[in-house]
């Protein structure tokens, strides 16, 4: 049996700028699948579901915002 030695390193995860931000809608109403598609602007998703809403009259949607991360070792 071998024997092997764990210690916990303590990390941390932060947001990174230069990745950006896309945000995105989806009309989660039934029988519909139609997404705004990823957008660099949050009001750019926002109006493209109030715009799909009026036309159709659909008012739930699933809203995503995807940023980057960057892990560092805690030094």
């Amino acid at each position: 049996m071998s024997r092997a030695v764990l210690r916990y390193v303590p990390h941390t995860i932060r947001h990174v700028p230069d990745g950006g931000v896309t945000f995105e809608a989806f009309c989660v109403a039934s029988g519909c699948d139609v997404t705004s598609g990823p957008q660099g602007e949050q009001e750019t998703a926002q109006d493209w579901s109030l715009r799909h809403a009026g036309r159709t009259g659909h008012d739930l949607f699933r809203r995503v915002v995807t940023d980057h991360a960057r892990v560092a070792r805690d030094e």
